[in-house]
């Protein structure tokens, strides 16, 4: 298939995608409907877990507000230079293919994208989240970008499509992401460093803990580079509550430390993200 969906697959038959209009089609007579904001859904009912899987629609408009606002602008500006060093090795280094595995609302693709086409760059941008609200507001954001509803142990993208995959705080899905690379693609994988949000984990919990940062190597993968960005950052009144609805630390904090939080009026607090570019063998 060619044009804006060109990334995209079936995801019951893995045929290819023909547009018809508004429509995606397969050989297989599968059809998936473009939505008015521009994404398709390509998640059977079949895989899912539940009625409306991933982040809620206030979690994801948290996330929106936290990340507009500039908080984790140093780690959109060192992807983006990260990956327009990466786009070099790219089978058209002038228009690299970038996939966003589990892409949410897609800041961090369109800060990618922002700095490819900087350099002069045509990047082609394809992004996928289980959150259909997140797919919602990344289409309507970056409509010349293709996103669907989709999961990435069964991702709905055709073989070799990806020259970079960027796998920001998303599962690894080791297989999938073989699949879906070209031969010699960059997968950045981003995880939080020690230090990260160690400053509301401090609030949180009587026992503030920091992250793992252990290497971790993948079967068909080399390790190729690490790059750490740190900042520190504050935050007043409802940022606080944005940061701490978008992190896994919401679904898992004691009722007092929640209480804590919630009567701050000033958090203080380091960020800080690894960026592990992995290279497909």
């Amino acid at each position: 298939m060619s044009g804006k969906f060109a990334a995209f697959r079936c995801p019951l038959c893995a045929g290819d995608l023909t547009a018809e209009g508004r429509t995606l089609r397969c050989a297989g007579r599968h059809s998936f409907d473009v939505a008015g904001e521009g994404y398709v859904n390509l998640l059977p009912p079949q895989a899912k877990r539940t009625k409306d899987p991933g982040d809620s629609r206030e979690m994801v408009a948290a996330r929106r507000r936290f990340l507009q606002a500039g908080h984790y602008a140093p780690f959109g500006e060192a992807l983006g230079e990260l990956c327009c060093e990466l786009a070099q090795t790219a089978r058209d280094p002038h228009a690299p293919h970038l996939l966003d595995a589990g892409c949410g609302e897609g800041w961090y693709s369109r800060a990618a994208a922002a700095a490819l086409t900087a350099a002069g760059c045509t990047p082609r941008v394809a992004g996928f989240d289980i959150a259909k609200p997140a797919v919602r507001l990344a289409a309507k954001a970056q409509p010349d970008a293709a996103f669907a509803v989709a999961g990435s142990f069964a991702m709905p993208v055709q073989d070799g499509w990806a020259d970079l995959l960027l796998n920001i705080f998303s599962p690894m899905a080791r297989e999938e992401f073989l699949r879906v690379l070209a031969p010699g693609g960059a997968l950045v994988y981003a995880v939080p460093g020690p230090e990260h949000l160690y400053g509301l984990k401090e609030v949180l919990y009587d026992t503030p803990y920091k992250n793992p940062c252990a290497p971790v190597d993948y079967e068909g993968f080399a390790r190729e580079s690490e790059r750490e960005v740190t900042a520190r950052i504050r935050l007043e009144g409802g940022a606080i509550a944005d940061l701490f609805s978008m992190t896994p630390y919401y679904w898992k904090t004691p009722r007092e430390g929640a209480a804590r939080l919630a009567a701050l009026q000033v958090l203080e607090t380091d960020i800080q993200f690894r960026f592990v570019v992995y290279r497909k063998q």
